[in-house]
This record gives C-alpha cells, sequence and structure tokens, in this order.
C-alpha cells in the first residue's frame, strides 16, 4: 500500500478548494422590505361629504367597522383612506379611534361642511381650522325653580382638564376654562401655498366650534362667535380633533360654509363637492412635499 505522503494532502485539498472557488452557482438577492407608506387618511360626515372624494381614488377596497365606512384606496399612487364617520361627535370619536388603530395614517383631514357664525364669511368660503373647539361643554348656574334659563349665562367646562372633578367642588375649578385643539401647522401652510387654486370663496384661517347642536338663535351664534371665536359650527371637527390628539396623529380641520344664517346665506349643499375638490388639491400637495422629503440617497 502507498504512503500518502504530507504533500499529496496538500496538493489534493488546494485542487478541491481551488475547485469551489471556480465554481459559479444560481442565486438571488433578496432585497430588504421597503418601509410601508402612511396613508393619509380624509373624514367626511355624510355622503355627500366623502363619497365624492372616496370616487377618486384608484384600488379601492370598502370596510365597515360600526357606523363607519373606510374606502381604501390610493390618490396618484399614495394611499389614502377616506372615512364617512356619520354625523356627531360620537360617530366620529369612534372611527377616528378605529380609523387610527387600523390603519396608522400619517396625517388626518377632518373636512365637510358648516354653518357660518362670523358675518364677514358667506356661503362657499373654506375656513381652516387654526382651532377647533367643543361648543357643547358647558356648566349652567343654580337656578332655581321658575328661574328660567339662559344659555348666554353658561359657562364653558373642560372635560379634560381634571380626572378627580365631577363638576363641583375644588377639583372642578380647573375645569372653567375652553379647551382648544390647535390644527397641524404644516397642513395650514400646505393649504394655504394653494388657496389661489380655490375659486368659489375666500380660504381663511379661524376657529371650528363643534357640537350635536343646530344652532338657530341669533344671540346665541353671536355670543358663541364673540367670547368663543368661532368661525363656524358643525358636529365633528373638535371630536377628531381630541382623538387624534389622544394618539399623536396630526390633524387638521377644513370646513366650507355651505349657509350662513347670520347674513342670510342660503344652504347650498353644492359646496361639499367644491370642499372635497380644495382639500383634494390640499393631499397632492402634501404628497408631492413628502416625496421631495423623501427622495433617496
Amino acid at each position: 500500500m502507498k504512503k500518502i505522503t504530507l504533500s499529496v494532502i496538500l496538493w489534493t485539498l488546494m485542487s478541491s478548494l481551488a475547485f469551489f472557488a471556480k465554481a459559479e452557482f444560481n442565486h438571488v438577492v433578496v432585497e430588504s422590505a421597503a418601509t410601508p407608506l402612511q396613508p393619509i387618511m380624509i373624514q367626511g360626515p355624510m355622503p355627500i361629504e366623502a363619497e365624492y372624494f372616496a370616487g377618486l381614488l384608484d384600488n379601492v377596497q370598502i370596510e365597515k367597522s360600526g357606523n363607519a365606512t373606510f374606502y381604501n384606496g390610493t390618490l396618484n399612487g399614495y394611499p389614502v383612506v377616506v372615512v364617512k364617520t356619520g354625523k356627531g361627535l360620537e360617530n366620529t370619536a369612534a372611527a377616528t379611534a378605529v380609523g387610527i388603530i387600523k390603519y396608522r395614517p400619517l396625517i388626518i383631514i377632518n373636512q365637510g361642511t358648516s354653518g357660518g357664525h362670523d358675518p364677514k364669511l358667506q356661503v362657499g368660503d373654506i375656513v381652516l381650522g387654526a382651532r377647533s373647539v367643543n361648543i357643547g361643554n358647558f356648566k349652567t348656574p343654580k337656578l332655581a325653580k321658575a328661574q328660567g334659563s339662559n344659555p348666554l349665562t353658561w359657562t364653558p367646562m373642560d372635560l379634560m382638564a381634571s380626572e378627580g372633578s365631577a363638576g363641583e367642588g375644588d377639583s372642578a375649578s380647573d375645569a372653567n376654562k375652553i379647551r382648544y385643539y390647535a390644527g397641524d401647522e404644516t397642513l395650514i401652510s400646505v393649504a394655504v401655498s394653494i388657496r389661489d387654486t380655490y375659486t368659489r370663496g375666500k380660504i381663511v384661517k379661524g376657529t371650528i366650534g363643534s357640537a350635536n347642536f343646530w344652532n338657530n338663535e341669533l344671540d346665541r351664534i353671536a355670543w358663541l362667535h364673540e367670547d368663543m371665536g368661532t368661525s363656524v359650527e358643525e358636529m365633528e371637527t373638535a371630536a377628531a380633533a381630541q382623538v387624534a390628539y389622544a394618539y399623536k396623529t396630526p390633524m387638521l380641520g377644513i370646513r366650507v360654509l355651505s349657509n350662513n344664517i347670520t347674513n342670510h346665506g342660503e344652504y347650498d349643499p353644492s359646496t361639499a363637492k367644491a370642499c372635497q375638490s380644495f382639500v383634494k388639491g390640499v393631499v397632492e400637495a402634501y404628497i408631492n412635499q413628502l416625496n421631495t422629503t423623501l427622495k433617496p440617497l
């Protein structure tokens, strides 16, 4: 039997390594997964305030949750969710919470129609909600039987001020104030930048008042306008703002005047579509800004 010398072993080993070094194997490179884009969420309470915008989306999937309908699609290739929330504070708050948890939106725009409180505003004008406020949170003075009721003497009450306050006693003193929710400054800036594209009326910054009320009393409307600074009233924005703030989601209310009883402005339902068309422009401008910011290195 031949002896296997050390040199033979080394030659064999080196030949094997050379063979494997020259071998070319089929292969595939799996790219790193892209970070999914967070959608933009557009809210509107009634069909005339949501379904036109939903019809602008591509690749739409419709989902329902409670009283809300979610239209999940894309606008110019970017993910957008339109939510028909249903009317009122409760429906809006529920739809906002569900929408945030389910879709993780980058921003929220609550839009739709409203009634005017400022006599300088005309039907068709749009108010960008620099602030929103719940104009249904009040504490009444104590009045005996047969002393009547005067809503102009009610005191604003901040329900978020104190967990320990039941509305009476020393713990309630901190709640005797108005709570405003500021609109997102970036969204306001984008909306202002395209205001010249809107031809139906003016674009102004103001305060959106929300409550489950439809006020037709001119004295009360004047009191809300003068004492709480309201430009318009509706039933949703402040609820969306409160929930969005709790979930740390940037949000803006955009409301068109569909009527203004303070200067005889008659109700015009076509303003709902005009508002959605303007909001579409805001969304497109915001997407363009995102695309500029997020360009790859």
